[in-house]
């Protein structure tokens, strides 16, 4: 998928002028409340008007004032779902769910409903009225029912900020295996970062109605890390090894994790602050902390008033956080060996 778009759009006092180009199967659009990224999903979609400007997808020219073309919404092919699902209320999940199918051109129509019914997990909510659903379950029917229309583009807006966390995971889990399976480019709009890191492979950053950059996930979580309350959000995929007493050990590379949080699921999604990771230069005499990991110096990077510090640990990757004078009293460079300290306490599970 290719994207671009020229446009300038005044909202009252909110003037929107975004001028970028991308490409891509799965681009984020990342930014605070009200600096814009909703009003660009909506010029995109042709559910508004620009004042001026330009959009073109894949080739195809969807609005140019200069030209004087304006294509409608069904036109434009785009699918999308919103925060809340906006499911017709007097359709079952089934008419819902076949309701764009039914107005799509029969050349475009290559998704098949079986298949999506199956990788949805929809088979037994078919027959039910919308308002028999949770939370989750609409935002399942919604995203079905965007497929069905068989678009060239899906947009996402914000469509997990409504659910709390457990469900937002398990939403997460079938909007990657809906793109997986029937490979519809998609642009994930959020505020969230750590949403955004999971579902995108490179992001535009609106700041005040304009693009402030074009980066990876990483990368904008790097830079972000010194601005942050919370710092860099580590995501550690693991695999329950056992219990002892209170607590969980958990597989995670060549390392074992001892977790409070944890469940007996066989695997989870952790999340971990890099303020939440201490260092030492030598192997403590004697801690508290229940995870004490050695560990290489991979890169060190700035972020504010802060020395981001990359680790390798049995395998894997953490990215730890200390100030600048301890950077430089612990002799942090590449290649030097360190100990991580982090107590079981620190891990929050995500999923």
């Amino acid at each position: 998928m290719e994207l671009s778009m020229a446009v300038r759009k005044r909202l009252g006092d909110f003037d929107l002028a975004a001028d970028f180009t991308t490409s891509g199967e799965a681009i984020g659009v990342f930014g605070q409340s009200g600096c814009g990224k909703s009003t660009l999903v909506s010029l995109l979609a042709g559910l508004s008007q620009p004042e001026e400007g330009e959009i073109w997808l894949d080739g195809d020219c969807l609005y140019s004032s200069s030209r004087r073309i304006d294509l409608p919404p069904q036109r434009r092919r785009v699918g999308i779902v919103f925060q809340n699902a906006c499911l017709f209320p007097h359709l079952s999940v089934e008419a819902n769910l076949l309701y764009g199918y039914r107005r799509c051109a029969p050349e475009h129509r290559r998704i098949d409903f079986k298949t999506l019914i199956g990788v949805l997990r929809l088979e037994e909510l078919l027959k039910r009225g919308v308002n028999r659903l949770s939370g989750g379950e609409r935002q399942r029917v919604a995203l079905g029912r965007a497929i069905l229309a068989n678009p060239r583009l899906l947009l996402m807006d914000e469509p997990l900020s409504a659910l709390d966390d457990s469900l937002k995971f398990q939403i997460i889990t079938y909007l990657k295996s809906a793109s997986e399976e029937f490979r519809i480019p998609y642009l994930f709009i959020s505020h969230s970062l750590i949403e955004v890191r999971l579902m995108t492979e490179k992001v535009l950053a609106v700041a005040g109605g304009r693009i402030a950059g074009q980066m990876t996930p990483e990368e904008l979580a790097r830079q972000r890390m010194g601005q942050s309350q919370v710092g860099y959000i580590n995501l550690l995929d693991v695999e329950l090894k056992r219990r002892l007493g209170g607590m969980y050990a958990y597989g995670w590379g060549d390392t074992e994790l001892f977790v409070s949080a944890g469940d007996d699921a066989p695997r989870a999604v952790f999340e971990l602050s890099s303020r939440d990771i201490i260092l030492f230069k030598k192997h403590p005499e004697a801690i508290s902390a229940r995870n004490l990991l050695k560990c290489t110096v991979l890169d060190t990077f700035p972020s504010g008033n802060k020395v981001g510090v990359e680790l390798g640990c049995g395998g894997r990757k953490l990215v730890a956080e200390v100030v600048v004078q301890a950077a430089d009293e612990l002799a942090i460079q590449a290649r030097s060996e360190i100990y991580a300290v982090i107590k079981a306490a620190s891990f929050r599970r995500l999923g």
